[in-house]
């Protein structure tokens, strides 16, 4: 297990088109950290300068306070598991599994003993004899990660390596990595653009974008608390609601208007009468009421245990999850009262939380 540590990271390609832009930070001994964003926001090539697979342009990557900035990849004691799963099909999962220690002549004994223990750990044990080609794509996956685990490596890196598999086996093998990060307690970073993946696996999420940090805490820091627009609406699943308004302060009380609508705030927020803001809710903290914020339903979508409604409210659409069923109709009207403790207010000049 080890510590790893960002210090001013820096990516340039060519010399003009610039990536990363000084990123920072620390993941402690043991820690799952995952690296969530939008499509080109850096992930992957940060990630992939910590494997040793990127020139780093500018900054310092430490590993138990070592810099490892000019180590050769294989000097690094990390390993990594692909996307592609880049599995040998010539080759038996057994061997598949053992190639990196024989690369490094370790005894076939050692190499024997350690293939066999991770096949024990994956449910791998029945399929050692098998070729790439005669598994699914769940169990390629399996073989990648006991590929990496026979290295006892320091740090695990995993570079999206759900992607390819259906959405079923997906949330299966999530909760694989999870186990088997709890049973190895090794050192780990996750690549995702999934920010479902972010919230159920991760000890830390570090939500990047445009190559920099907007934020890093626990899946529930930065779902309660998000510190700007951005990831409020990155962050959760229905997305969180966001509407423009205006704070406005009345009576002792304050209050957004927005859409035609009073929406209720908490507390006393610091902005002044006037303020343009973004209004956000969540989609579970509206429910369907009696009275209160007067709303059209659009699209009715029954999951089950839930129903989501698509609510028009003035020109803005938002998200309605209720618990249950619903009778409603589209057209029908309907009023919905907010949870205005869990209501979020962002400064709209900069999209930083009020």
């Amino acid at each position: 297990m080890a510590q790893v540590s960002f210090r001013n990271i820096q990516k340039t390609y060519g010399g003009k088109v610039k990536v990363i832009h000084g990123i920072g930070f620390d993941i402690k001994d043991g820690e799952f950290v995952v690296l969530v964003g939008p499509s080109g926001c850096g992930k992957s090539t940060l990630l992939r300068m910590l494997a040793g697979l990127e020139d780093i342009t500018g900054g310092e990557i430490l590993i138990d306070g070592q810099v490892i900035n000019d180590l050769e990849s294989k000097d690094r004691d990390i390993a990594m598991v692909f996307q592609s799963y880049a599995l040998y099909p010539h080759m038996s999962v057994r061997e598949n599994m053992g190639f990196s220690l024989r690369l490094r002549k370790t005894p076939q004994a050692t190499i024997d003993e350690r293939v066999n223990k991770a096949a024990k750990i994956l449910n791998l044990d029945v399929l050692l004899d098998r070729f790439p080609k005669e598994l699914s794509g769940g169990q390629r996956q399996r073989v990648a990660m006991g590929r990496a685990i026979v290295r006892d490596p320091k740090v695990f890196l995993f570079d999206e390596p759900l992607s390819n598999l259906d959405a079923k086996l997906r949330v299966a093998m999530r909760a694989e990595i999870k186990a088997l990060h709890q049973r190895l307690k090794t050192t780990t970073v996750y690549v995702t653009h999934d920010q479902i993946e972010a919230m159920t696996m991760a000890d830390r999420i570090v939500v990047m974008h445009d190559g920099i940090i907007e934020q890093i805490g626990t899946p529930l820091e930065l779902f309660d608390h998000p510190q700007n627009l951005f990831v409020a609406q990155f962050i959760g699943s229905p997305a969180m609601n966001v509407m423009e308004g205006v704070m406005r302060h009345s009576g002792g009380q304050a209050y957004v208007e927005a859409e035609g609508q009073r929406w209720p705030v908490f507390g006393e927020p610091s902005a002044a009468d006037g303020t343009a803001v973004h209004y956000g809710v969540r989609p579970t903290d509206l429910e369907v009421s009696s009275s209160g914020i007067e709303a059209e339903v659009v699209v009715i979508e029954p999951t089950g245990a839930e129903t989501e409604l698509l609510v028009k409210v003035g020109n803005a659409q938002l998200v309605v999850v209720m618990h249950g069923r619903t009778d409603a109709q589209p057209g029908d009207k309907l009023h919905l009262q907010v949870a205005a403790n869990k209501a979020h207010l962002f400064n709209k000049a900069d999209g930083k939380r009020l």
